[in-house]
C-alpha cells in the first residue's frame, strides 16, 4: 500500500512538473516526457504484476492532458515496460549503464511513435517539415534526465519507505507501552 502512494505522489508530481512547471520556461523546449522516469524506475524495481495496468492508467492520463493521438503514451509505456521486463533478466538491472541505454531505447520508442503518428494524421509532408533537431534535443535530454531522474526517484523511495518503517516502529513502541 505504501508503494502505491509513493507512486502515486510521484505520478502527481511529475505530471505537473511537465504539464504547469516546465512549459512556462523557456530554455526548455527539448524536454522529454518525464514519465518515462517513473515507467523506468517501476519497470526496473517492481515485481509486482499490476504495473501494465498502473501504466495504461498513467498513459491514459497523459494522453488526456497532451493532447496526443489516444493509446499513444499508454502503447510507449507498456512497450517500454516489456523491453525492460525482459532485458532485466538477461542483464544488472542495478547498472547505469543498462538504465543509459534503456533510456535512450525508450527515448527512441516514444519518438518513433509520435513520427508514425504525425505520419499517419498530416501524410509526408509532415515528415520533411519537421524539426529534427528536436528530435536530437529530446535523445540528449533524455541521455542526461532519465538515468538522474531514476536515480534520484530511487533515493526519494528508500528514504520515503524508511520514514514509513520508522513511524511504523514509533507508533508500535507508543501503543506497546
Amino acid at each position: 500500500m505504501m508503494n502505491f502512494i509513493f507512486f502515486f505522489l510521484s505520478t502527481l508530481f511529475l505530471v505537473i512538473i511537465q504539464t504547469v512547471i516546465i512549459p512556462d520556461f523557456p530554455w526548455f523546449p527539448h524536454c522529454f516526457d518525464l514519465m518515462i522516469v517513473n515507467v523506468l524506475y517501476l519497470s526496473l524495481f517492481s515485481t509486482s504484476y499490476g504495473v501494465p495496468f498502473w501504466l495504461v492508467i498513467m498513459g491514459s492520463i497523459m494522453d488526456s492532458l497532451s493532447g496526443a493521438p489516444f493509446f499513444l503514451h499508454s502503447t510507449v509505456y507498456l512497450c517500454i515496460y516489456l523491453i525492460v521486463f525482459f532485458l532485466r533478466r538477461l542483464f544488472f538491472q542495478h547498472s547505469t549503464i543498462f538504465v543509459f541505454l534503456v533510456s535512450l531505447a525508450s527515448a527512441c520508442i516514444y519518438q518513433g511513435l509520435v513520427m508514425f503518428s504525425i505520419f499517419l494524421l498530416q501524410d509526408q509532408k509532415a515528415i520533411t517539415g519537421t524539426d529534427y533537431r528536436l528530435y536530437i534535443g529530446h535523445l540528449l535530454w533524455t541521455a542526461v534526465g532519465i538515468p538522474l531522474g531514476v536515480s534520484i526517484l530511487g533515493a526519494l523511495h528508500r528514504n520515503f519507505s524508511h520514514a514509513v518503517k520508522q513511524s511504523r516502529r514509533h507508533l508500535a513502541r507508543k501503543y506497546r507501552e
